[in-house]
């Protein structure tokens, strides 16, 4: 169930915007046990005056290709799995776009599935999750 928000260079064109998209949801379905269909994905360009990123912070080489996906996700996964995503969204945005990883910065927020509504203003987890995930948001 995460919800992603990805915001890049205003010079990211729509193509690119949508190999994003499906690069970072692919490597959630490969990583973290993310079930098909759960996709909810939002790509932001962003002008230069909107992103205020240092260079060389923690020895990286960003340049204005830098991009910054946030992933909201329920507790649970274990740090092997988190470092795997990483890897894989990394990787998979270099090979589809030819980003270089040094610009690719990811953040995970947790939280508890009562934290979610899918619409109709319900938190189904709340009361009872679907079968297919355990009470800390993994896929069973």
């Amino acid at each position: 169930m995460p919800m992603v928000r990805i915001s890049v260079s205003s010079t990211t064109t729509a193509a690119q915007r949508r190999q994003i998209a499906d690069a970072v949801y692919e490597a959630m379905r490969a990583t973290i046990d993310t079930p098909e269909g759960d996709r909810f994905i939002l790509v932001t360009p962003r002008g230069e005056d909107e992103l205020f990123v240092d260079a060389h912070f923690m020895g990286m080489h960003r340049t204005a290709d830098f991009m910054l996906v946030q992933i909201f996700l329920a507790r649970g996964r274990s740090a092997e799995k988190k470092q795997a995503l990483f890897a894989r969204i990394a990787t998979d945005l270099h090979t589809a776009i030819g980003i270089a990883t040094d610009d690719v910065m990811i953040v995970l927020n947790e939280n508890d599935g009562v934290d979610w509504s899918f619409g109709k203003g319900e938190a189904p987890f709340a009361t009872q999750a679907p079968n297919w995930v355990s009470q800390t948001g993994e896929k069973k």
